[in-house]
């Protein structure tokens, strides 16, 4: 056989960034409900079919389910968006950009007449 093996995968990077923990984990949380939920309305509706005595207190509990669902769901939203405010996107400029701000700003000062390595100092008390 030959000696010029290929991996068995390539990793490549991730297109989207990872939740946040707290997100993931109401993620998560909503999925099991919403799960359980189409469960318990499977089982409700399998019991009205066959006429069980079950399918009353299995159609109530269905209902209490899919508010705890719909509750669940919502929850995931609002723990999204309180993450994205409290944290928010780190932008970071990029280096090319950094550097004509760098530019930008010495061209100001050239502009002004200082010199670009020693800064203002004026005395904001006495202005």
């Amino acid at each position: 056989m030959g000696g010029d093996r290929r991996p068995l995968w390539q990793e490549e990077p991730a297109t989207r960034r990872r939740m946040a923990d707290p997100v993931r984990t109401a993620a998560v949380r909503a999925v099991i409900i919403v799960a359980v939920t189409l469960v318990l309305a499977m089982v409700a509706f399998l019991c009205t079919l066959a006429r069980s005595w079950f399918a009353f207190p299995a159609v109530l509990v269905t209902v209490a389910s899919t508010i705890v669902a719909t509750w669940a769901v919502l929850d995931v939203w609002v723990t999204r968006q309180v993450w994205v405010q409290r944290f928010g996107v780190r932008s970071e400029p990029s280096s090319t950009a950094r550097e004509l701000r760098r530019e930008r700003r010495e061209a100001r000062r050239r502009g002004r007449g200082r010199p670009a390595e020693e800064p203002a100092r004026t005395d904001r008390a006495a202005a």
